[in-house]
């Protein structure tokens, strides 16, 4: 397994705090038309279903921003759909993470937007991160909000990210330095 964690697929375009530390009007410069953003740990923590008045209040700057937005999550239907639905947003659910279809799914809503200008925001290396460069997509990885409240599957996925952040660490000290990923953990 030792070969896996040797390829750049871990490797993020960026990193950040939260969400709310993104510079979105920087993405928009750049570009970027699509965000597909993951749900759980990333907005919001696994025990909490609604979203509360500071990611309405980001939801409604980036649609101001002219972004399109979907909400990708490898969680349930009912979970994810009444969360998007109270955002006026639309969202893939059962996405499969990191496989590329949830992805391409997510992207196939908004065909005429390019690779180049999608942007994934999530908080997994083994999921988020892996998948969006699977698909040629740029990666903002985020701190988890809590992870106390995480499912059994994740903190798997948790233990793995440590061997993967250990690598980058190894293989790529000023990238990691660059990307302060010291502090994603």
């Amino acid at each position: 397994m030792d070969w896996l964690f040797k390829c750049k697929a871990f490797y993020p375009f960026l990193y950040r705090k939260t969400v709310f530390d993104i510079d979105y009007q920087a993405l928009r410069n750049e570009g970027v038309k699509l965000l597909m953003i993951d749900l759980d740990n990333t907005l919001i923590p696994y025990d909490e279903s609604q979203p509360n008045d500071q990611i309405r209040k980001l939801f409604k700057e980036l649609k101001e921003l002219g972004f399109k937005v979907v909400i990708i999550s490898n969680n349930h239907l009912d979970r994810v759909e009444a969360f998007a639905n109270d955002l006026s947003v639309l969202f893939i659910a059962s996405a499969k993470k990191p496989l590329k279809s949830g992805f391409l799914k997510a992207h196939s809503l908004y065909p005429e937007i390019k690779n180049t200008e999608v942007v994934v925001i999530g908080d997994q290396f083994m999921t988020d991160v892996l998948g969006g460069n699977r698909c040629s997509y740029k990666v903002i990885v985020v701190d988890a909000i809590k992870r106390n409240a995480e499912k059994w599957y994740t903190r798997i996925n948790r233990k793995l990210e440590k061997r993967v952040l250990s690598r980058i660490k190894k293989l790529d000290l000023p990238f990691y330095q660059r990307h302060r990923l010291d502090e994603k953990r």
